[in-house]
């Protein structure tokens, strides 16, 4: 049986690590497609794809979420978080229908639904009705060119770092207002990667610390090693992950988190990072209080990061993906 790779995810953001992280441990051949997964037209690109350009017999891999109109042949496919379901900011008419009659449909028709955290695989057995079973959890790995050793990026400030992208779930602006609430060294300055957008930089003027919040613009993956390592401490308290990999990025990096306490986080954190309740702009800034000034708590957080960063592996999640495409082989040749 021949499985083919949809590797058109690969790229710099969260899905794409996880696709080319899959693409170089499984060696699966690719998908004969073009344009991009997350397309409207993708569904019918896709089945066209699957139809006309694959063997009879083939079998489909997805590292994305992305699914053909109709399932014509086996397919095993990624929903990594709900976002679209369960954050109302971050969603449209046209991706709720997408949601509703591609991906669910997809869901109860696929072979196995994989995804990267318990959270997401019971949201995801929740909002498709189907059995547990059919639900995968392989979670994230960390790469390699994450880990302390690496030389600190050194803009001439102490700085917390929030990596983030603008959107609403990301809880930017009471990671503004709880900056401005800590009492912390003034010298120190908060970096967004990402553009500016004007509500952050309205908000940042509000509280006269325009000078303390920067923007550092799109940040090539490899030079968020660095970023990561002269950082203070992360502050990433997301009100929505299906995973995080910030979080394990920073822990690899020696770096220390400040993280939710919501979704997916404590599963993805462990007791290696500062858990806040991400609505509470009070505990957030309290938070960044200790991780600032307690150098005590700050080692004991980087050690136990080192820790558990060291348990999320890309080679065993392609061990666990395998495990699935192995059973779909296996299936198809009785």
């Amino acid at each position: 049986m021949k499985l083919l790779f949809d590797a058109r995810w690969i790229g710099d953001h969260g899905i794409g690590s996880f696709a080319r992280a899959l693409d170089q441990r499984l060696g699966l051949p690719h998908l004969r497609i073009g344009g991009s997964p997350s397309s409207p037209f993708d569904p019918l690109r896709m089945l066209v794809a699957i139809m006309f350009r694959t063997p009879r017999g083939a079998c489909v891999f997805s590292p994305g979420y992305n699914a053909p109109l109709f399932l014509v042949r086996p397919y095993v496919f990624t929903i990594h978080d709900l976002n679209h379901i369960d954050c109302p900011e971050n969603t449209s008419r046209l991706k709720r229908l997408y949601y509703r009659f591609i991906m669910q449909r997809a869901a109860r028709n696929a072979f196995r639904v994989l995804t990267v955290s318990c959270y997401s695989r019971q949201r995801i057995v929740e909002w498709a009705g189907i059995d547990a079973c059919r639900v995968v959890n392989v979670g994230n790995g960390v790469d390699a060119c994450y880990h302390p050793d690496v030389r600190p990026y050194a803009p001439g400030y102490p700085y917390l770092l929030c990596v983030s992208n603008r959107k609403a779930h990301k809880n930017e602006p009471r990671v503004v207002k709880a900056f401005v609430q800590a009492a912390i060294n003034p010298n120190i300055r908060l970096i967004f990667t990402g553009q500016a957008n004007d509500a952050l930089l309205k908000l940042s003027r509000h509280y006269g610390v325009e000078n303390r919040v920067v923007f550092i613009g799109r940040v090539p993956e490899a030079d968020l090693p660095s970023l990561y390592r002269g950082g203070i401490a992360l502050v990433f308290p997301s009100l929505y992950e299906g995973f995080g990999l910030p979080v394990i990025e920073a822990m690899a990096c020696g770096t220390t988190v400040l993280t939710s306490n919501t979704t997916s986080l404590p599963e993805v954190a462990g007791d290696a990072a500062l858990l806040v309740d991400p609505l509470s702009v009070e505990e957030i800034a309290m938070g960044i209080e200790r991780l600032c000034n307690d150098n005590v708590l700050r080692e004991t957080l980087r050690e136990r990061g080192l820790r558990r960063a060291s348990i999320f592996s890309w080679d065993d999640v392609a061990y666990r993906v395998k495990a699935v495409l192995d059973e779909l082989e296996s299936e198809k040749m009785r």
